[in-house]
């Protein structure tokens, strides 16, 4: 994956390297090796771009274990990264209340939560702390968690928030969720918007997007959904639009779910649409690429998100993109989409319609949306991350 990486956007290591020297920067990497959607992909492509563009700092990984596969492979490699973990207290204890004495002694000198969590009585110590904050889900619809969950949540959240030296939102609608919630002040939360894996930024050739087609049993013409398949990305009214749809385009979904998977599948079979929409199951990672180059557009009626990845991995892929005006989604789409109400199939299907009859329309979504995530491009946010470790490292933060 390095390789690639400065295949796609050169060695920028001579011009963006910091050249006082080396850092020792330490990671909470659970979610590196145990989550492989939002919070991992988030993980593991930022720690990818900074060994790729400032390969002289020293990046050090802790987690309580690992899960040895395809895109965990880089980070065991002991020649780009250091792993840490418990000898003897257990995992879960030890990533909350052992790991402040475990950075200490290898030396940290700055740690960065990458998903809401810092250790307990870390600021206590020498060890200068970032968190990033993907959303606050749990607070904005607490009526999808249970009330132990919520509690759990809020209790580490609101200690990451009150005691990081600095908190990062990955978008402007997350960073107000935190004021309004922790009442931080203004300037103690930065947002640094989330990039997306290398995979998703280079162009798939016609052999390869035939392959992936043929692999899944895939039509050369299709919508595409990618996502949990959750109730509050309203998958269920994007196929209830299908019927209301002037266009017979069948639809893709990449995404897995329980029992609102199963209330959109009876759904579809008491309205006769089950041929309309294919579930191909797990799907690699390494064909997400080929999926959204080859659709029409994404449908993305999301009604929260703390950013909304699969809207700049379309719109990277110059596919336009249908979603809501809720929460951070106008900010990850920008120009490249249509809005649409996500409570209501026939706005949804209107939309449909528009891009499958304007072909016009269609294109210059997906180029204005391109030139739009061009502000998200791995270069652009990972310079503003070592920025950030720099500030915080040399004046104390």
């Amino acid at each position: 994956m390095d390789l690639r990486i400065r295949e796609i956007f050169g060695n920028f290591g001579g011009t963006m390297a910091h050249e006082a020297g080396s850092y020792r920067i330490g990671y909470d990497a659970k979610r590196v090796f145990h989550n492989f959607t939002g919070l991992g992909n988030y993980s593991r492509s930022l720690l990818m771009y900074l060994k790729t563009y400032y390969p002289q700092h020293a990046y050090h990984l802790f987690t309580p274990s690992v899960k040895k596969n395809e895109r965990t492979a880089p980070f065991l490699d002991p020649a780009q990264f250091s792993l840490h973990q418990p000898s003897a207290m257990p995992g879960g204890w030890w990533r909350t209340f052992g790991l402040g004495s475990a950075l200490q002694r290898a030396g940290i000198q700055l740690f960065h939560g990458l998903s809401h969590e810092i250790p307990r009585g870390l600021h206590k110590t020498s060890v200068k702390s970032v968190v990033s904050i993907h959303d606050l889900i749990f607070r904005r619809y607490p009526q999808l968690y249970s009330p132990i969950d919520r509690q759990l949540y809020d209790w580490k959240f609101r200690y990451a928030c009150r005691h990081a030296g600095r908190v990062v939102a990955i978008s402007e609608s997350t960073r107000q969720d935190i004021l309004h919630f922790y009442g931080l002040p203004p300037s103690r939360v930065t947002v640094i918007y989330q990039s997306c894996d290398a995979r998703f930024l280079q162009q798939v050739d016609e052999t390869e997007r035939n392959r992936v087609l043929a692999h899944y049993g895939l039509p050369q013409d299709f919508m595409l959904y990618v996502g949990s398949v959750i109730p509050r990305k309203r998958l269920l009214q994007v196929v209830q639009a299908l019927r209301a749809c002037r266009h017979a385009l069948p639809l893709l979904v990449v995404g897995a779910g329980k029992a609102y998977l199963q209330k959109v599948k009876t759904y579809l079979r008491q309205h006769g649409l089950e041929k309309r929409v294919f579930f191909p199951g797990p799907v690699d990672f390494r064909d997400l690429p080929a999926l959204y180059q080859a659709a029409r557009m994404l449908l993305y009626p999301s009604v929260y998100e703390g950013f909304g990845l699969p809207a700049i991995e379309a719109l990277f892929s110059r596919t336009p993109v249908i979603t809501s005006s809720l929460s951070s989604l106008p900010e990850a789409a920008g120009p490249g989409a249509l809005y649409v109400d996500p409570d209501q199939p026939e706005s949804i299907a209107d939309a449909m319609d528009r891009l499958l009859d304007q072909p016009d329309l269609a294109a210059a979504l997906a180029e204005k949306g391109y030139q739009h995530v061009q502000k998200f491009h791995p270069q652009t946010t990972t310079t503003q991350w070592m920025q950030l470790y720099e500030e915080l490292i040399e004046s104390g933060g």
